[in-house]
């Protein structure tokens, strides 16, 4: 009885899931149902609570672009650290920026400079599991730049980006929960 009452739970979350709201479409494409699945996807780079020695305060993300890992202070002389993908060479960057705007499931909407590089991109595409943004993004200041997931797991720890911030779907949600907007987002060299 009890597997059966699961399985209609499911069937019920899709169902309501495919029948309204923003989320309307395949619910294993973005969503609930889609932050679940990413829980059980492996780790190139885990995720890992480590000594920090910076003088950087509690909420804090800083980023240091040439180890590629990204930092989130917790104070108390720990951060927990996650691998990222950042800016390939001629693209990486570096700066205090804060986070003026998250979003679950974003569209993605290539930059002008971007199409002007790559003209075979799409001009926009929805949010969900093939967006190149990922499950959630962390848009810094009035840059181009964000910290967003990425469909593209293999570049974690890699120079690859046009500068934003890459992580795997199951970080950029795990940190996406930690921050707020306004959070001070440091990337060193």
């Amino acid at each position: 009885m009890t597997r059966r009452r699961t399985i209609a739970a499911v069937a019920f979350a899709a169902l309501t899931l495919t029948t309204g709201g923003a989320q309307a479409g395949n619910p294993f494409d973005s969503g609930p149902i889609a932050d679940f699945m990413n829980i059980f996807r492996t780790q190139a780079i885990p995720r890992e609570t480590v000594a920090w020695r910076g003088s950087e305060k509690a909420g804090t993300v800083v980023v240091s672009t040439s180890q590629r890992r990204l930092y989130y202070v917790l104070g108390r002389g720990e951060a927990i650290r996650y691998g990222v993908g950042v800016g390939r060479e001629g693209f990486s960057w570096s700066g205090v920026k804060s986070v003026t705007m998250k979003k679950e499931w974003p569209a993605w909407r290539p930059p002008a400079q971007m199409l002007a590089r790559r003209p075979d991109l799409p001009r926009y595409m929805a949010g969900g599991q093939d967006n190149p943004l990922g499950a959630r993004a962390m848009y810094l200041g009035s840059s181009l730049y964000r910290i967003h997931g990425s469909n593209e797991p293999e570049t974690m720890g890699a120079a690859v980006s046009s500068g934003c911030i890459r992580m795997t779907n199951k970080d950029v949600v795990d940190l996406y929960d930690r921050v707020r907007v306004g959070t001070k987002v440091i990337v060193r060299n």
